[in-house]
């Protein structure tokens, strides 16, 4: 297992602010769940006499096992930004599944998640608080991941092939960002649109399009990251974008500003 600091920044909107407020890792998982599993991440901050921060993130097609005192559940999919209240200091360990990934835990629609997250007892078989209280008392990081493998090992099930098919297709959404329309996804995999719309929603939440949307989105906010002036113009041209206003409502959709907004705030 391997432990390192996220990059690029996974959807961690105004990502230089976050040395400064909270320490963000994440741990590969090991080789027998990493089908099922992209990684667990653990956010630790310590801002004792500091005014409390709220950390904005961009929505992923992912579903995230948290464990966090009080609020420890199994969360869907979301659709908009979301934001972390920290203050205090305090520690969240989560579990990111690969998309489609979790869906061979439960064998049910993930959308359904969209209305209210999991118990981790439904799913598990563990009491809430009884994972909190062992997992922050683990002695270090790997301690708590080798906590976590061991629960999620006594339910692991079968690989299911829609999985890989699946990620091939998201891979593919992100590296080729000129994908625009789910048509296209159909012609490259040769599977029927509406067959594409049903897989999605079953094993990953949210719909391909979405995705692709989502996939521009998030490139777009983090090239704004790492400039000091952006070109709009010709960055919502290099998204695939053929309208600029498009651009910026799409941009709004997902991070809750437009371009112009969320560029000043990150300066």
């Amino acid at each position: 297992m391997m432990s390192d600091l996220i990059t690029p920044s996974l959807g961690i909107m105004n990502l230089q602010q976050v040395p400064r407020k909270f320490q963000l890792s994440r741990v590969t998982p090991s080789e027998d769940l990493a089908f099922f599993i992209r990684h667990f991440w653990i956010v630790r901050w310590d801002l004792r006499g500091q005014e409390p921060y709220e950390q904005h993130v961009i929505p992923n097609p992912c579903v995230n096992l948290i464990v966090e005192p009080g609020r420890t559940a199994i969360y869907g999919p979301g659709k908009e930004k979301y934001g972390h209240y920290l203050e205090g200091q305090g520690c969240v360990f989560g579990v990111k599944f690969k998309p489609g990934g979790f869906y061979p835990f439960v064998g049910r629609a993930v959308s359904d998640m969209q209305l209210s997250p999991l118990s981790v007892r439904s799913v598990f078989d563990v009491d809430p608080l009884a994972l909190e209280t062992a997992m922050f008392a683990a002695e270090d990081e790997q301690g708590m991941v080798a906590l976590m493998e061991q629960m999620i090992r006594l339910k692991l099930p079968g690989r299911d092939a829609q999985v890989t098919f699946i990620n091939e297709i998201i891979d593919f959404i992100n590296e080729q960002p000129d994908v625009t329309k789910v048509d296209a996804l159909c012609d490259r995999f040769g599977v029927n649109k509406r067959t594409l719309q049903r897989l999605f929603d079953h094993y990953v939440g949210v719909s391909p399009k979405w995705v692709i949307k989502l996939a521009r989105i998030q490139n777009a906010a983090e090239a704004t990251d790492v400039s000091v002036k952006p070109n709009w113009s010709k960055l919502s041209m290099d998204l695939g974008y053929h309208d600029q206003s498009h651009f910026i409502k799409d941009f709004k959709s997902i991070t809750g500003q437009t371009p112009d907004e969320y560029a000043r705030q990150a300066q």
